[in-house]
Formats: C-alpha cells, sequence, structure tokens
C-alpha cells in the first residue's frame, strides 16, 4: 500500500502539489489521472523520494522510501523511459542495476523475457526506439520483483500490441496482490485497464474512486426512456428531481434519476415502457467535466470542446447545407485555424490484436 498524507511541495512561488492525501490499495490497478501540471509526477518523485515535501509524508507499506533496506525488492519504478547511459546495452544495464541492488543475474534474462527484449539485448540502448526504450524501463521497474510499481506513461510510444500487453501485465500484477499506480493520458486505456483512480489538478484531489462510480456521477449519465405517452410521465419525472430532454425516436433522456427510478415513475403513471436505458458517460467525458477548470495549458477551443464534449446531438431536423449541422449546433467549437492538423492526418492506431501475454507465461519468479 502507498499512502500520500497531506503532502505540500512548492517550486519557488509555484505550488505543484497542494495539501495532497490518498490511498494506493493493493490488488487493483490504480489510474492517476490529471492535466499537463496537475503535479503527477511530482507526486510520484515523492513517493519515492526524489523529491521533498515541504509538508506532508509518504510510506511505502508503512515506511518511507530512504529507509526502505533494499528499495528496488520493494519498490518498482518508471518515472523516465530512457534513463539509461545511452552507450551501454539493454542487458549490461540490468546486470549494473541487478548487481547493485544483490538481485540474482538469472532475473535479467526473465524480464528481458517478460518485456520481449530477449533479441536486442546485446544492442545499445541509445539505438532503441522510445517503444523499445519503455520496454527496458518497464523491465528495470520489475527487476526486483517488487510488491509495488509506479508507472509514468508506460504506453507511451508503444503500438496497439504492446499497449494490449502493458495492460495485461498491469492486471495480471495486480491480480497477484501487488500495489499497481500507473498515470496516463489515454483515458480509454486507462477505462480499460484500471479498476480504481485517482483524479488530482492543479496539485490538488479532485477525485479518488472507482471507474465506475465516477462516471456514474458525471452529468453525461443519463437515462433513456421511451414511451408513447411521454406528456403524462414528464411532470412525475420532474417533480422526482429529474431533468428532461428530449430525444429521438418519441424517446427522452433523463438526468438525475436512476433507471429504476424511472420505470418506477413510469409504472405509477401507468405509460407503457418500449425502453429504459442507462446512458454512461465515458471516462473521458467524466475526466473533462471534472478538470475543465484545472487545466493549466489550453489551446484555441479547448473550453468549448469541454462544454460539448460528448453532449447528445439535438433531436431537430438538420439544416439543408449537405446535411450537416453547423458546429455550434453541435455541442463542438468551431474548427481551429489552419496552422493545426490537417484533416485525414488525425487518425488514431488500429484496435489492439485480441492476443495477450497469458498471465501464466509470464515467468515470475519468487522475491530474489
Amino acid at each position: 500500500m502507498i499512502q500520500v498524507r497531506n503532502v505540500t511541495k512548492r517550486f519557488g512561488a509555484k505550488t505543484a502539489v497542494n495539501n495532497l492525501t490518498f490511498d494506493v490499495q493493493p490488488g487493483v490497478v490504480t489510474g492517476f489521472l490529471g492535466p499537463n501540471g496537475a503535479g503527477k509526477t511530482t507526486t510520484l518523485r515523492t513517493i519515492v523520494g526524489l523529491v521533498r515535501p515541504e509538508v506532508g509524508s509518504v510510506t511505502v507499506n508503512g515506511t518511507k522510501y530512504h529507509d526502505l533496506p533494499a528499495p528496488m525488492h520493494e519498490v518498482g519504478a518508471l518515472l523516465e523511459a530512457k534513463a539509461y547511459h545511452p552507450g551501454r546495452r539493454a542487458r549490461d544495464h540490468l546486470l549494473a542495476l541487478a548487481q547493485a541492488s544483490r538481485i540474482p543475474r538469472r532475473r535479467v534474462e526473465e524480464v528481458l523475457g517478460l518485456v520481449g527484449l530477449s533479441d536486442a539485448a546485446k544492442r545499445k540502448a541509445g539505438t532503441f526506439s522510445l517503444g523499445m526504450a519503455q520496454r527496458l524501463g518497464i523491465a528495470t521497474a520489475l527487476l526486483g520483483d517488487p510488491p509495488v510499481l509506479l508507472l509514468d506513461e508506460p504506453v507511451n510510444g508503444l503500438d496497439p500490441e504492446g499497449i494490449l500487453w502493458v495492460r495485461k501485465l498491469m492486471q495480471a500484477l495486480a491480480a497477484e496482490g501487488r500495489t499497481v499506480l500507473v498515470s496516463s493520458h489515454l483515458m480509454s486505456e486507462m477505462a480499460l485497464t484500471a479498476t480504481h483512480v485517482i483524479v488530482i489538478g492543479r496539485g490538488r484531489l479532485i477525485a479518488d474512486s472507482t471507474i465506475d462510480e465516477l462516471v456514474r456521477t458525471s452529468s453525461g449519465s443519463r437515462v433513456r426512456l421511451r414511451t408513447p405517452m411521454a406528456d403524462a410521465v414528464l411532470p412525475r419525472l420532474q417533480a422526482a428531481g429529474g431533468t428532461v430532454q428530449p430525444g429521438d425516436d418519441g424517446a427522452i433522456l433523463v438526468s438525475g434519476l436512476e433507471p429504476k427510478a424511472v420505470g418506477d415513475i413510469a409504472f405509477e403513471a401507468q405509460v407503457p415502457v418500449y425502453e429504459l436505458t442507462r446512458l454512461e458517460a465515458s471516462l473521458e467525458q467524466a475526466f473533462m467535466e471534472l478538470t475543465q477548470e484545472e487545466s493549466e495549458f489550453r489551446g484555441q477551443g479547448s473550453e468549448g470542446a469541454q462544454e460539448g464534449h460528448g453532449a447528445l446531438p439535438s433531436s431537430g431536423p438538420l439544416p439543408s447545407n449537405g446535411g450537416e449541422a453547423p458546429a455550434a449546433q453541435q455541442g463542438w467549437p468551431a474548427p481551429v485555424p489552419a496552422q493545426g492538423w490537417p484533416a485525414g492526418q488525425q487518425g488514431g492506431a488500429p484496435g489492439a490484436p485480441s492476443q495477450g501475454w497469458p498471465a501464466g507465461q509470464q515467468g515470475w519468479s519468487g522475491p530474489a
């Protein structure tokens, strides 16, 4: 377990972390989220003793990092992908760390195989791509077979297969009872990987909950009710505290009430129900809602993007200009000027393949 208690860290006039308190529990993957400049990296560095806070304390399994007798056997950290000498071979980089921490030589070969770098073990690390550097960094974090892992943007630079591999690896580590704290800007990946999330902004704690709870309490979560007698049920929904908007196909969208409550109200009104569905917000929508006032850096049009992100389109007819509504009517900001990315060059990565690293083939050894 990681315990962060009332931590405050300033760099000159800037407060990077502000009275931050949270726990990271073992057995689950915990996502560490926040906008750029939120204080995530400073917090991770504080956990491993690279930053000393002015106020507060951090312990790992009840002990401060500096007091751990064998730190690499207790905490594995990936804070910088290319934290190695570029002229040193990958195997030699790991061997040097293993010898300094009294880790058996066989463990070096195990982690090289685990991260898929066995064939590149004799290559100089300075020739590695960003994705290969990330794999070497993960191997370094796993070298001491630690019960606690800190990973800062571990999928940065990885291809779809690599992202899937990291996801399965983190989940397998957590399933073994380890404490896994991972930061990322990829909300869709965090939604697939993590169970719990800690969200910070401008150094302050914004949310500490499960992903399901965070998404469920987002204003983007609604209930879709389709009935031919909407007029009969609308006043009852509003009287119960629901906010009602028109949807399509005669449906109505209800915010502020759970599906059970909406169903009970429809039953009491004696109206037929053709559809009763919860429309969940995405983790990205919930994150944008939480942090819309916490971003330190904003590009042109970002405020509109946050306000309109995930908004449901109007049920009214589309205009006749080619069947496409103006941006202002769709809840999206106006297009950015021509100095942005050209259209057609923004394509995302293809979906990840269906096969990953089976848990039984990860080659874990017992603690050294």
